[in-house]
């Protein structure tokens, strides 16, 4: 069986064949491309030795024997199609990460049948289509000339070779992708922040997303800037029906897209329960046609971006009702906060990242503020540790937001100082996560920590949810003792007088060769004397 930590240190290595060669943005499509091709096409040969034999295989050589015996059978019509209905791909024998090694082992590895196997796979199923796209597999940055450029791709198929991606226990291979992609996340620094939410963070939006709904079997799940799909997929930690979560994601970028696509096949999600969408999230509105409000709405949107705040989105549904005000075009951060919103079961909860200019700025997000407040929309606001993203070192902060809920009151916590340094980052533990959802569940007011502001408070501060408004951090200066200080300073004053005196007589004894060195003695003695 594959353990968790020999599974990461295969799969490891694999990026050190190609980390010489180019950025860590580049390589991870490289190795988390091929690290999935493996894994859909070994599950595919222990998916035919079980159709054939009602049992696993020892080995994936085994199956491919197999395999390739009933391809030249009257039955491999029939294997074939019921392959393709369980698996929604096919693959020919040729095409199978064992028949690859096989070719490497031989030193006659062919690049045009690896991407054979590819073209294959997203031609055979929608939720496939694209996926490889960024798999370059004749880019110059695999070596110069046809001969580095497939040894390159052939030694990282060896180097996998070691990962038995088949026997990995419960979420053991998806823990392994997620951190394979928290590594590049480390290595990429500010190009992570297009695909990657740190673990704390992560926890923290979607154990208060959950709260409540853990029981829930069906949940939906919804992440409009998904990225990598890591925060959405967090999910399964905390659901006690995880398997029937249903999750729908959107992503701008194609390669996080197909990132996001692999990461949920790699945790093992069915097809059906997989929702998700390459697009802008602001420029037109999804899901419009299926499910359009869900259970759990999590989000980790670029701060401040750019959007076109054209006037025509005043008749947009998800932002029509904030006074005739837009986000504005330089910070899209309440565009992203109201399109989430809008997708929000009446009985959900959402939770957002963004900028702590959010709580603040006036103008037109002042009024969305204000709005949002009036409904008693905005249920909790957290401060986060500086230095927690990878894109950027600017403090953030957690939004919480509910619909329909009795009371405006708004819980404020102050969670600046609840993390570790390390190297780059600054994490938040899980000592740290656990304290958080403790003074959230608990939504008292906590000296230093907390304030549970009512709306009167919030109206006094003229709707400025900064939260050194509401949640006191300063630490008061320390009593002096004026007594204890009088007394100090007496004797202090004696000292010296005791020690101006000793020099003075010591200054006494002393002769002189020049009259002007006398005279300038005197005078200190007489300066002394007086002190």
């Amino acid at each position: 069986m594959a353990e968790s930590k020999d599974l990461l240190q295969v799969l490891w290595s694999g990026a050190d064949v190609l980390r010489g060669k180019m950025d860590a943005n580049e390589y991870k499509t490289y190795l988390l491309g091929l690290v999935f091709y493996k894994y859909l096409s070994d599950s595919y040969l222990a998916k035919v030795y079980d159709l054939l034999n009602d049992c696993a295989p020892n080995d994936l050589e085994e199956a491919q024997n197999e395999y390739e015996t009933v391809m030249n059978s009257d039955d491999a019509k029939d294997l074939v199609l019921e392959l393709k209905n369980s698996l929604h791909y096919t693959l020919d024998p040729q095409m199978t990460y064992v028949s690859m090694l096989r070719d490497v082992k031989n030193n006659a590895f062919n690049r045009e049948k690896l991407q054979s196997a590819f073209n294959r796979i997203q031609e055979s199923d929608e939720l496939f289509n694209g996926l490889f796209a960024d798999v370059d597999l004749y880019s110059n940055r695999l070596g110069t000339g046809d001969q580095k450029q497939s040894a390159t791709i052939a030694e990282v198929i060896k180097v996998l070779d070691g990962a038995d991606l088949i026997h990995a226990k419960g979420d053991v291979l998806g823990n392994a992708y997620e951190y394979l992609i928290g590594q590049f996340a480390s290595e990429t620094g500010k190009k992570a922040g297009e695909f990657y939410t740190p673990h704390g963070p992560a926890q923290i939006l979607c154990r208060i997303a959950l709260t409540g709904q853990e029981e829930k079997k069906g949940l939906q799940v919804y992440d409009p800037c998904m990225g990598s799909g890591s925060l959405m997929l967090s999910a399964r930690n905390y659901s006690k029906e995880p398997d029937y979560i249903k999750y729908y994601g959107q992503e701008l970028m194609p390669s996080t897209y197909n990132l996001a696509r692999m990461n949920m096949f790699l945790h093992g999600v069915l097809p059906e329960n997989q929702h998700l969408r390459n697009g802008d999230t602001l420029d037109a509105d999804w899901p419009t046609d299926e499910e359009t409000e869900f259970d759990a709405v999590t989000m980790n949107p670029p701060y401040s971006a750019n959007w076109s705040a054209a006037e025509g989105f005043l008749q947009d549904e998800r932002f029509m009702d904030y006074g005739g005000k837009l986000a504005p075009k330089s910070k899209a951060d309440y565009a992203f906060l109201l399109h989430g919103f809008y997708h929000l079961k009446q009985t959900g909860t959402m939770a957002i990242v963004l900028p702590h200019g959010v709580l603040f700025r006036g103008a037109a997000e002042g009024t969305i503020r204000e709005i949002l407040l009036k409904n008693g929309s905005i249920y909790a606001v957290i401060g986060l540790p500086a230095n927690m993203f990878y894109n950027t070192s600017i403090p953030t902060c957690i939004i919480v937001l509910k619909k329909h809920r009795e009371g405006r009151d708004v819980l404020f916590i102050d969670a600046s100082n609840l993390y570790e340094k390390e190297k780059k980052q600054n994490v938040m533990k899980d000592e740290h996560i656990d304290k958080v959802l403790a003074l959230y569940n608990d939504r008292k007011t906590v000296d230093k920590l907390t304030y549970l502001a009512s709306f009167e408070d919030i109206k006094a501060n003229d709707f400025n949810l900064n939260i050194p408004r509401y949640v006191d951090t300063s630490e008061d200066e320390e009593e002096i003792d004026i007594v204890s200080l009088t007394e100090k300073m007496q004797e202090t004053n004696e000292a010296l007088k005791a020690g101006n005196k000793s020099i003075v007589s010591m200054m006494g004894e002393l002769t002189f060769a020049k009259q002007e060195m006398k005279e300038a003695v005197e005078n200190m003695i007489k300066v002394l004397g007086e002190v």
